[in-house]
């Protein structure tokens, strides 16, 4: 196929298709109408010979041949426009928009509240973060990058261990005062209510366990309460409605202010993985390195 700049144009439409999530939108974010923005899309459908959208009359999405297009060719673009401004000699090399998928404790928790540094530090870059049960399909939904707690899902894109974070066990003091403090993990299961969260891929109530080096204990836990997330899980556990099992990356302050108490420390080896997902590190975009910079920085 002989490359001409109406094919690298027609890239940029479906690019700014993909990031609005219509037609008329992409148009008023590159300048052109509607119709001209569907006459680009479908020269190169007919230039590659696959169809790239889905179109109805409520909505669009890329077919899997247009999701497989884009997610190979997007991180090229990206690189274009960063080459371009470098070759320019400009030092606004990190700027337009970031689009961040994140798990919703992180986000919450961590990115949300620190994230004002980051634009401070990059005064010509936009951040959009989005907060999601599941990660689904970075490329399809216009995603620059995603952090997600748990294993890694399965992603054509490259998948980095950021930190492994303890599980801990808390309560408030109001509790501790009217039910005891736990001395076992067994304890749990005797006169004590515990706050479950549900898992959002199996719709079941996390499981419980404990851990001491090598040994570990499951345990089969009740409670009266359970939640959908873990603002309304720490919320119940600081109000006195029962134990939780809590990540130290956001219990560890209330810890320290003695808002929360961590019980059975000597149990609290077990730890969950929090990953970070991009494209392979030679198709990174200068902004995605900026942030992925930026997300150590917080994890560490």
């Amino acid at each position: 196929m002989t490359f001409d700049s109406r094919l690298l144009s027609g890239i940029g439409v479906v690019s700014a298709v993909v990031e609005a999530g219509s037609f008329a939108r992409a148009g008023e974010a590159i300048g052109l109408t509607q119709p001209a923005v569907s006459r680009a899309v479908a020269r190169l459908e007919e230039r590659v010979g696959i169809r790239i959208f889905n179109r109805t009359a409520r909505a669009i999405s890329l077919t899997d041949e247009g999701r497989r297009f884009y997610e190979a060719v997007a991180p090229h673009l990206a690189g274009i426009a960063d080459a371009a401004v470098t070759a320019g000699g400009s030092k606004a090399a990190i700027r337009g928009r970031l689009r961040v998928n994140v798990d919703g404790t992180f986000g919450h928790f961590v990115l949300s509240p620190r994230i004002g540094a980051f634009l401070d530090r990059f005064p010509e870059l936009s951040v959009e973060i989005s907060v999601r049960d599941r990660m689904g399909d970075l490329v399809a939904d216009g995603f620059d990058v995603a952090i997600r707690f748990g294993e890694p899902e399965p992603s054509s894109l490259k998948a980095r261990l950021l930190l492994e974070t303890h599980v801990l066990t808390c309560a408030s003091t109001a509790y501790l005062a009217r039910h005891g403090e736990p001395e076992r993990p067994e304890d749990l299961a005797q006169g004590h209510q515990c706050l479950l969260i549900r898992d959002p891929m199996t719709r079941r109530p996390f499981a419980w366990e404990f851990q001491r080096g090598r040994e570990t204990v499951p345990l089969q836990v009740v409670g009266r309460l359970m939640v959908d997330d873990t603002g309304s899980l720490l919320g119940a556990c600081l109000s006195g409605a029962g134990i939780a099992q809590l990540l130290e990356l956001y219990a560890r302050d209330l810890i320290a202010q003695k808002r929360l108490v961590h019980l059975l420390p000597e149990w609290s080896d077990e730890t969950f993985p929090l990953y970070v997902y991009h494209h392979a590190s030679h198709l990174m975009s200068a902004k995605v390195r900026a942030f992925l910079d930026f997300v150590r920085e917080l994890a560490s």
